[in-house]
């Protein structure tokens, strides 16, 4: 979140023949060195609450790609258990009809080894008996052909049950292949899903500490910009104090400042405005803030020069504008310019309307290349529109 400027800190402003004391300086300078010291803590925390929410949106990708896998090794299982029943109920088919093939070809050898018997006891006395009974010559040889019939359809029938009986058994060796098969699968892929249950027990464990990490380290960031936010609050305070006593030592001293009626700046880059001063969303979290100047895009390194005449007060670092200057223009006004990747002045300098005191940049927390410019008025923040021509 792009913090509110409120002051900046070591005010060495030149105010000729002005004596001011300088209890009020030291305290500026102090509470600016509070200030940026909050401010490298609060960035280092920062940056320590965007590695834990990196680090919670990878492990939690790790456990969404694990329990993706989990559900695709189940659907296995899945199959392999339709398959199996499947398989189950061809096995109980085949054997009921191998069970049944076995007991007709066992029957069939049983009369065909009784005929057998019969006939080396008796010389199969009953065929004998059926031909001599024949009438005639051609009675007889009705009689023999049919004799050969039924014989061979003995044998063919006998035949015929071991060919089907040794297909069938084929077919139940090649479906208790299949189940074997079936169930080295099934524990294969019962393992994979234990192995898996397990990394997406541990993954789900690591998921929920760090997730409990970047909510103690969002927690610590909150707190810091809140202690942020009160001390900006305390360094606008002697900020405007400070302020006050410079106008009050110029009156005295019966020098003019500028005059701060509108009209009274000139632009300091030429550009589009791609954020007015007010109300809006934060460019980077999306919520509602306050901002507290223009936003003024141009190309990075074009020249920024002063809007008015004044005393550079700070030109350096300043937290999320990045390279920040800050110009006391007299009466009370003052002018800042933020993101700068370059700052050709320094604090206690005299500077001229125009002229060269940086270029643009998008240093700090910046979305790209332009100028932040504000337009303060006894240290309150006002719309600089008003005051530019």
């Amino acid at each position: 979140m792009i913090r509110k400027l409120v002051a900046i800190a070591i005010l060495f402003a030149f105010v000729p023949a002005v004596a001011l004391p300088s209890g009020l300086t030291s305290k500026i300078q102090a509470e600016r060195r509070k200030k940026e010291a909050l401010d490298r803590q609060l960035h280092q925390k920062r940056a320590e609450l965007h590695a834990a929410t990196v680090r919670v949106t990878n492990l939690q990708g790790a456990l969404d790609q694990t329990n993706h896998s989990i559900h695709d090794v189940s659907s296995r299982l899945d199959a392999i258990t339709g398959q199996q029943a499947s398989t189950q109920r061809k096995l109980a088919w085949n054997t009921l009809q191998l069970n049944a093939a076995r007991k007709t070809l066992a029957l069939h050898d049983k009369l065909l080894r009784r005929r057998l018997i019969d006939t080396y006891e008796r010389g199969d006395l009953d065929y004998v008996s059926m031909l001599m009974a024949a009438k005639s010559f051609s009675d007889f040889v009705e009689r023999w052909q049919d004799l050969g019939l039924l014989i061979a359809a003995n044998q063919r029938a006998v035949r015929e049950r071991k060919a089907a009986a040794k297909k069938v058994a084929i077919a139940q060796q090649n479906l208790q292949a299949t189940q074997a098969i079936l169930e080295q699968q099934q524990l294969a892929q019962q393992r994979a899903k234990n192995q898996l249950d397990t990394l997406a027990q541990e993954r789900g464990n690591l998921v929920a500490l760090a997730d409990a990490q970047r909510h103690h380290v969002a927690g610590q960031v909150a707190e810091m910009e809140g202690l942020s936010e009160a001390e900006n609050a305390q360094l606008e305070s002697l900020i405007r104090e400070y302020e006050a006593q410079i106008a009050a030592a110029r009156r005295a001293a019966g020098i003019v400042g500028p005059s701060t009626a509108p009209g009274a700046l000139a632009w300091p880059v030429t550009g589009t405005i791609t954020s007015p001063f007010g109300p809006r969303r934060n460019p980077f979290s999306g919520a509602p803030e306050f901002h507290q100047g223009l936003d003024i895009g141009a190309n990075m390194g074009t020249t920024v020069t002063a809007a008015a005449s004044g005393t550079i007060i700070s030109a350096g670092w300043y937290g999320g504008y990045g390279n920040y200057i800050l110009i006391d223009h007299g009466g009370g006004m003052s002018t800042g310019y933020g993101h700068l990747s370059r700052i050709y002045v320094s604090s206690g300098q005299s500077v001229q309307r125009g002229q060269a005191i940086g270029a643009v940049g998008s240093t700090g927390a910046s979305t790209g290349p332009h100028l932040h410019f504000e337009v303060r008025i006894s240290g309150k923040p006002v719309d600089p529109t008003a005051y530019l021509h």
